[in-house]
C-alpha cells in the first residue's frame, strides 16, 4: 500500500495544487464580481458557463488526447490555463470573463483527465485505497484554496497572478515523474435514455446533486459576500462548506449500505433542505455558529452524488459499471450548468436568502422525483448491493480508479469477443504513424520466416 501511496504521490501533490488554484479562482471571481457592481444574474451566468466548459471538455478532450497524445495535450492545456487566470485580472469585462470561464472549465478538465490516466496508470494495485485518497487530497486542497484569498484582496490583480502560479507550480511534480503513456481514452458507451431506464433514480440523484454542487461553488462566495462578511470571512465560509462534504460523505455513504439508497437520499435531501432553511436565517447564527451551519450543510449538500452513484451501480451489471458512472459524469456535468445559473437570478429577486432558498427548492424537487420513482420501481435486492465509496465529481479518466470499475475489468472479455451480440469499441490510431512500415526491410521479413520454417527446415530442427 506505502509503495503504491509513494508511486503515485507526485501526481497527487500535482492535482492538489491545481485543485487549490481553481478553488482559489471561483472564489475570487465571485468575491470580485460583486465587488465590481455585477449584477447576481451575471454572476452566475458568469459561473455557469465554467460547467459549460466542463461538459464540453468531457466531450471533446479524449478525441483531442487521441490526436496529440497526453504529453502534448497537458502541456498545452496547462499553458491556458495560467493565461486564462492571469487574463481575468487584467480585464475585468462580465462577457470576457464568461469566456474565460467557459475556456477554464475545458482546460481543467482536461488537466484532470489527464494526471487521472496517470494516476490509474501508475496505481497498479491496492487502487481502491488510491482512490479514496485521491478524492480526499482534492477535497481539502479545493477547501485549502480558499485562504490564499487574505494575501492581497479580490482587488488586486496579484490574487490573480497567484492562481496561475498555482496552475503553473502544479505542473513541476507531475512534469518530473516519470510516467508510461496510458491506454487511449474512450468515450460512454451507455446511452443516457438506456441509463435512465436501468438507474432511474441515480441520474435524478446525479442531476440534482449536480445542480446543488454547481450552486455552491459558483455562489456560495457571493452569498457570504451579500451577508457583509469580510474576505477572509468568506474564505472560511466557503472551506467549511466543502469539508463538510468531505467529513460526513463517508458516515453518511457507510450508513446506506443495506438500505434501500432512494430512501438513503430522500432522509439526506430533506436534512439538506432543514440546513438550507437555517441558511436563510443566518442573523440567528452569528461568528462561528454561520461556520458550523455551513459545514453540515456540506456535509449533507455533497453527500448526495455519490449515493446517487452506488444507487445506480446496484441497478448495473458489473460490465456497465464504469460505463454507467461515466454518464452520470455528464448528467451531474449539465446539472451544474443550471444552477450558477438560476441560483443567481433567484438572488437578484430575493437577495442573499436567495441561494440557500434556490438549494431548499432544489433538495424539494429531488425528493418528489425520488419518491415518485420509489412508488413505480421495485428496490434493488439485498444480495446485488454493493458499497458505497466516498467520491465527488471528477473526469471520466479517475473514475477508472473506483473500486467497482476495477472489480468489473476482472470480467471483462477479451479482445475481439462480443457482449449481448455487441462489438467492444475499437480505439482510434495515431494518424501520424498510419503510414509508417517500419525500418527498411522490416516487411519483407515475415516472408523470409516463413521461407526458413518449411516443412524441411523443421525436420532438421
Amino acid at each position: 500500500m506505502l509503495s503504491t501511496v509513494l508511486a503515485v504521490q507526485p501526481l497527487l501533490a500535482g492535482m492538489g495544487i491545481l485543485l487549490a488554484g481553481s478553488g482559489l479562482l471561483a472564489t475570487l471571481l465571485g468575491l470580485r464580481a460583486a465587488e465590481e457592481g455585477f449584477s447576481d444574474g451575471t454572476i452566475g451566468l458568469v459561473m455557469s458557463a465554467f460547467y459549460v466548459g466542463y461538459v464540453l471538455g468531457t466531450l471533446t478532450i479524449p478525441a483531442i488526447i487521441r490526436r496529440v497524445g497526453h504529453i502534448r495535450t497537458f502541456a498545452a492545456l496547462a499553458a491556458i490555463s495560467s493565461a486564462a487566470a492571469v487574463l481575468h485580472g487584467l480585464w475585468v469585462e462580465p462577457w470576457f470573463w464568461l469566456v474565460l470561464r467557459l475556456i477554464n472549465g475545458v482546460t481543467l478538465l482536461g488537466l484532470y483527465m489527464v494526471i487521472e490516466s496517470w494516476i490509474n496508470e501508475k496505481a497498479t494495485t491496492h487502487r481502491g485505497q488510491v482512490f479514496g485518497i485521491y478524492m480526499m487530497v482534492s477535497l481539502f486542497a479545493y477547501g485549502a484554496g480558499q485562504f490564499l484569498i487574505g494575501l492581497y484582496g479580490p482587488m488586486d490583480v496579484s490574487t490573480f497572478a497567484i492562481v496561475g502560479l498555482l496552475f503553473s507550480l502544479g505542473l513541476v511534480p507531475i512534469a518530473l515523474t516519470r510516467v508510461s503513456q496510458p491506454p487511449p481514452m474512450e468515450t460512454t458507451r451507455l446511452p443516457l435514455r438506456e441509463l435512465f431506464r436501468l438507474a432511474p433514480a441515480g441520474v435524478i440523484g446525479a442531476a440534482m446533486s449536480g445542480t446543488i454542487s454547481g450552486t455552491i461553488y459558483g455562489m456560495a462566495a457571493v452569498y457570504a459576500s451579500r451577508l457583509g462578511l469580510p474576505d477572509t470571512q468568506v474564505a472560511v465560509f466557503v472551506a467549511a462548506i466543502i469539508v463538510g462534504g468531505g467529513l460526513l460523505q463517508w458516515p453518511i455513504g457507510r450508513l446506506s449500505d443495506g438500505r434501500d439508497r432512494r430512501h438513503v437520499l430522500i432522509v439526506v435531501s430533506a436534512l439538506g433542505g432543514v440546513f438550507s432553511v437555517l441558511l436563510a436565517m443566518q442573523e440567528w447564527f452569528p461568528g462561528w455558529g454561520l461556520f458550523a451551519l455551513a459545514m453540515v450543510f456540506g456535509g449533507f449538500s455533497f453527500s448526495l452524488y455519490a449515493i446517487s452513484v452506488a444507487q445506480t451501480n446496484d441497478r448495473l451489471t458489473s460490465d456497465q459499471v464504469l460505463e454507467g458512472t461515466r454518464g452520470l459524469l455528464m448528467v451531474n456535468g449539465a446539472g451544474s450548468i443550471m444552477g450558477p445559473l438560476v441560483s443567481g437570478l433567484a438572488m437578484g429577486w430575493f437577495g442573499a436568502s436567495g441561494f440557500p432558498l434556490f438549494v431548499l427548492a432544489a433538495l424539494v424537487v429531488m425528493i418528489l422525483l425520488i419518491f415518485w420513482r420509489i412508488l413505480i420501481d421495485p428496490p434493488v435486492p439485498d444480495s446485488e448491493r454493493g458499497d458505497y465509496v466516498f467520491i465527488h465529481r471528477t473526469s471520466a479518466a479517475g473514475l477508472e480508479l473506483d473500486p467497482r470499475a476495477t472489480e468489473s475489468e476482472s470480467d471483462t472479455p477479451a479482445a475481439g469477443e462480443k457482449v449481448n451480440g455487441a462489438t467492444p469499441p475499437i480505439y482510434e490510431t495515431d494518424p501520424a504513424w498510419e503510414d509508417y512500415e517500419g525500418p527498411p526491410g522490416a516487411i519483407d521479413e515475415p516472408d523470409r520466416l516463413s521461407e526458413s520454417r518449411s516443412p524441411g527446415r523443421q525436420g532438421d530442427a
